[in-house]
């Protein structure tokens, strides 16, 4: 049952996606992340956006306001749900490939789906990504020793901010 619940899941968060891109491009920001969650009575949509300069509390409320119309109507998430609008902040998710090229350099935290060498987290330094005929790797530098992870082992990722 969790498997199927999963695949609604990701299947609203796609659509969600898709829905919220054409919108968030069009007020010259950026969609970093989109989550649907379902929790016992209601849905909650989190989208992390970003732009140059940074985000502001008025860039969320007017992406906001006109991504739950769209929501409403077109009835997705169904039912009830809580619309949360961000900047991806300090611990900013690594989602697209795009962002593990950016960040080269930054301390992150990766979860994958099965354990590598006895352990599904890393912690380290992001040294590079690379995309091989297809196969796309992240290197990884965790207290020294060099991690290749493939990306699409990589269920969760961020930076970590330390002060």
């Amino acid at each position: 049952m969790k498997g199927l619940h999963n695949m609604v899941q990701r299947d609203y968060e796609t659509k969600i996606r898709e829905l919220a891109e054409p919108v968030v491009e069009a007020e010259g920001m950026e969609l970093i992340y989109a989550e649907c969650l379902k929790m016992k009575t209601r849905w909650v949509v989190r989208l992390f956006l970003d732009k140059e300069g940074g985000v502001t509390l008025d860039d969320c409320a007017a992406i906001s306001d006109q991504l739950g119309d769209i929501f409403d109507v077109r009835d997705v998430p169904p039912g009830r749900y809580t619309l949360e609008v961000s900047s991806p902040g300090l611990d900013r998710p690594l989602e697209r490939d795009k962002d593990f090229l950016k960040y080269r350099g930054a301390d992150v935290f990766i979860r994958v789906d099965e354990k590598i060498d006895g352990t599904r987290n890393f912690r380290g330094k992001l040294v590079d990504f690379i995309d091989e005929d297809g196969r796309k790797t992240v290197i990884l530098d965790v207290a020294g020793i060099v991690r290749c992870i493939p990306r699409d082992r990589v269920i969760k990722a961020h930076l970590i901010y330390q002060l």
